[in-house]
């Protein structure tokens, strides 16, 4: 967005026509050095009165008789050069610059709002076919993005009227029943949906500021950082009530990052690998190591039903889940935001987020970090 107002601009030459006037003036300029060369051998020439060769009586023309012949003739040239460099010039700046008028089109285009025009230019790969597949790209992202955001929006009002929808009703309920006998199950029924609406709105909050943060970063361990995620969501070895049988197996991995978001990223993990885990031997196995390249690598593996690849790649988008809780599972359905925002800490740690189905049913979930 432009700060202030639009300044009015001088309307200059169009780039056509300068290439044109650029053409012309070099050939022009060309002619005229080969003239001014040709014209320098003269000098060799004497200038003096008309000779005649005594021979055979023929005229032997002088320099000034030359250069009066020359002149002309060297004018009418150049000038010959100038109207062909015009002509010429201004066909081929219009060949030379049809790829740019097609740019131009295509942005026009998308300044209308229409996301889905692409320039998909033909030709040699030059500077003109790399930026129009450069800017083919950047419409790619920005459908991607938009496409996005208005899911998340549509999803976010349904997630955000459901609860105030039941709680209307419930008051409704209420508010018919005269003796006020099923007030302590109203209570409570509107406590579960004010929670349930508070933490939605406290998952968004999260999201919205991860894409903003400036990370203060530090060395850390991901064996630590999957210790302490377990310590917190009650899955490490020392929780006796555990729902599932979580297999530890960390060794250490060292990278830089924020340490409390990297904790939040391993919890968020551990979460969704207990809550959607169905099976009647509910099991997760959680790994820290390093590999020979120098990635620091966590991965946290759950059984389950049998997942389509289609579906998982859909699960960092916010509300989505795509599966049923696990009647094992210590937390409630959530928000369906978790891993969207184990997306959000990876990106901004610049960190590779893998989420794959894994062999037998269940989810395996892989974030690296680089070396």
């Amino acid at each position: 967005m432009l700060d202030g107002p639009v300044r009015r601009r001088r309307r200059g030459l169009s780039v056509r026509l300068r290439l044109t006037l650029s053409y012309a003036g070099f050939l022009v300029a060309a002619g005229a050095l080969v003239t001014g060369v040709l014209f320098s051998v003269l000098r060799f020439v004497p200038d003096d009165e008309n000779l005649i060769v005594a021979d055979d009586g023929r005229f032997v023309p002088d320099r000034s008789d030359l250069l009066g012949e020359a002149v002309p003739v060297a004018l009418a040239g150049l000038a010959m050069l100038a109207v062909v460099g015009l002509l010429g010039g201004w066909i081929l700046a219009g060949r030379m610059l049809r790829p740019l008028k097609e740019l131009t089109d295509a942005a026009a285009a998308v300044s209308t709002g229409s996301l889905d025009h692409r320039v998909a230019l033909a030709g040699p790969d030059d500077e003109f076919r790399r930026l129009a597949d450069q800017f083919d790209r950047m419409l790619d992202q920005l459908q991607h993005s938009f496409e996005e955001q208005r899911r998340f929006t549509h999803h976010a009002s349904h997630e955000l009227r459901t609860p105030l929808a039941v709680t209307k009703t419930m008051l409704e309920v209420a508010l018919m029943d005269p003796d006020g006998s099923g007030r302590e199950h109203l209570l409570a029924r509107l406590v579960e949906m004010n929670d349930r609406s508070i933490h939605i709105l406290e998952s968004l909050f999260r999201l919205a500021r991860l894409e903003r943060t400036d990370l203060e970063t530090e060395p850390v361990d991901l064996a630590e950082v999957a210790a302490e995620a377990g310590r917190q969501t009650g899955t490490d070895p020392a929780a006796a009530d555990a729902g599932v049988r979580v297999v530890w197996d960390l060794a250490a991995a060292p990278t830089h990052g924020n340490r409390a978001m990297l904790v939040q990223l391993a919890v968020n993990l551990l979460q969704n690998a207990v809550t959607h885990n169905d099976v009647p031997a509910p099991t997760v196995w959680v790994r820290t190591c390093v590999d020979r390249s120098g990635v620091s690598t966590l991965v946290v593996e759950n059984t389950g039903v049998v997942l389509d690849e289609a579906a998982v790649a859909t699960f960092t988008e916010p509300f989505v889940t795509g599966r049923a809780p696990s009647p094992n599972a210590r937390w409630a359905a959530g928000s369906g935001l978790g891993l969207a925002i184990v997306a959000s800490i990876a990106r901004v740690h610049g960190a590779r987020l893998d989420l794959q189905p894994r062999d037998g049913g269940g989810l395996r979930s892989v974030v690296e970090f680089g070396g």
